[in-house]
């Protein structure tokens, strides 16, 4: 049996001014036909997707359409259109299919289409008609929609943020979709909509509030007629009717259950609702509680988490740093022109530096000082451990490392990236070790790889496209009343 391979991830910030265009799948993944078979020795949920239908006999992997791009924001409606005519011929010069796997990620958002995914899910739907079985996978930053239930038969979320299981999840709903192929299963899929939002600082799923709702839904899987169930953070950022939490079950033939279990982990993320609100310490009160911690701490900047779209150039630490001559520091910015300035003057040189704060005027003002250019680097580096994201190749593009001359070491990138992995570091002759505070633009995404040298992590509410409290934004779309907005 020939089973179609399809994704679309992006996670889209509404909040951000600049859209995402097509240059950004471009840059960052944008894979055709049999190209997509790129992703197999990936951590992603396509390489799940591929070895389980490698590894079953009778099935056939037919690789469609694979496009991503780092979060940013809406993507524009000349964008869309031209992923949804790509995806279409893909499917054209396909062949006849039996099957379609599918990786939405679930925050797609376009100038056109605010629910996304559920747009061309359904589309896919319409296409191949109700028989065709339909399987997918979902990131748990999804804002899960009734048109993207209703276009598919099974989906299943990562169950862990940093999102470690991509591959494992991707398997799961392949071997879902064979043994429905093979008549073994019939499953059944059912959502549940609490009127809540989970804060982003409250999203990690080894700690409690979340690892308690996880617990629960272990408990579900354990009765036999239980195929998958997954919980939905949901996306703060995007500003649509679909944003909030929600909970999925799947079971084998019998929707009644699936519908009992739904609610019932709707109704547990509601009657806990309280424990999802943040805690939201201010620059000084994170810096004064780090400073009070021993060994080395990860300050994680939630109002500029690339993961969550933002411009990756807030200063706002930084400038904090600086004031309280904390010199064994380290930051990551995205700055082309500081790149640019650092590649004129060469290694080894020395000149005056205006790093980041050059994206807008919420992440603060460039920071100005005498720097050290200690290396110049293309920016390339592999990850080789499961990481959030799911990728094994990364590319910042040319990067430069700079040290002031009060000791704070700056990286400068050509391009936004996400901090998921030392090797960012360490490839271009970083030492994490050297430093006493790190500061990772990210909430919970970094966590997975920063742990393993910072035994202490500090959540700081920074100012920003993706501030932690998402009461402070203006949303015009979601619905109400929804907590924490309406209590």
């Amino acid at each position: 049996m020939r089973v179609g391979i399809l994704a679309l991830l992006h996670e889209s910030n509404t909040f951000i001014s600049q859209p995402t265009t097509i240059d950004h799948f471009r840059e960052n993944l944008l894979l055709l036909g049999e190209d997509v078979r790129q992703l197999l020795d990936t951590h992603h949920e396509v390489a799940g997707f591929l070895q389980v239908l490698d590894e079953s006999d009778g099935f056939e992997a037919v690789g469609v359409f694979a496009a991503r791009a780092t979060p940013f924001g809406t993507i524009t409606a000349q964008t869309h259109q031209q992923l949804m005519q790509l995806m279409q011929q893909s499917l054209d010069e396909a062949g006849p299919l039996d099957a379609i796997l599918v990786a939405p990620h679930g925050a797609n958002v376009s100038e056109d289409y605010p629910d996304m995914d559920g747009y061309w899910l359904s589309l896919i739907r319409d296409r191949f008609g109700p028989e065709m079985p339909i399987v997918g996978t979902l990131d748990p930053h999804v804002n899960l929609s009734p048109a993207m239930v209703a276009a598919a038969d099974a989906l299943v979320a990562y169950r862990s943020n940093p999102h470690l299981d991509q591959l494992a999840v991707g398997r799961q709903a392949a071997e879902l979709l064979v043994k429905t192929l093979q008549g073994t299963i019939q499953p059944c899929l059912a959502a549940a909509y609490p009127a809540m939002a989970i804060n982003i600082e409250k999203q990690q799923t080894d700690v409690a509030p979340c690892l308690p709702l996880y617990q629960l839904a272990d408990q579900q899987l354990q009765q036999p007629a239980v195929l998958s169930n997954s919980i939905l953070l949901g996306f703060p950022y995007s500003d649509v009717e679909e944003m909030g939490s929600a909970a999925l079950v799947v079971t084998d033939n019998d929707p009644r259950l699936a519908e009992q279990l739904a609610g019932q982990l709707g109704d547990y993320l509601w009657e806990h609702r309280e424990d999802f609100l943040g805690t939201f310490l201010s620059i000084e009160q994170a810096l004064d509680k780090a400073a009070s911690l021993e060994g080395r701490v990860c300050l994680l900047d939630m109002g500029d988490n690339v993961g969550g779209g933002s411009p990756a150039d807030s200063t706002l630490l930084l400038h904090a740093l600086a004031r309280r001559a904390e010199s064994e520091s380290f930051v990551c910015l995205y700055d082309p022109e500081a790149v640019q300035q650092a590649e004129q003057i060469g290694a080894g040189g020395r000149a005056r530096f205006a790093v980041g704060g050059k994206t807008d005027q919420l992440h603060g003002q460039p920071f100005t000082a005498e720097f050290q250019v200690r290396g110049l680097y293309d920016g390339a580096f592999r990850e080789s451990q499961p990481r959030h994201g799911g990728m094994t190749d990364a590319d910042q593009g040319p990067t430069a490392v700079l040290e002031s001359d009060g000791g704070i070491t700056v990286m400068v990138t050509s391009r936004r990236m996400a901090p998921f992995s030392l090797a960012q570091l360490t490839t271009f002759d970083v030492d994490p070790a050297s430093f006493r505070y790190l500061v990772a633009k990210g909430v919970n995404l970094p966590v997975a790889a920063y742990r393993e040298v910072c035994p202490q992590m500090v959540r700081v509410n920074t100012a920003g496209v993706t501030t932690a409290d998402m009461r402070q934004l203006e949303y015009q779309h979601r619905r109400r009343p929804m907590f924490p907005f309406e209590a």
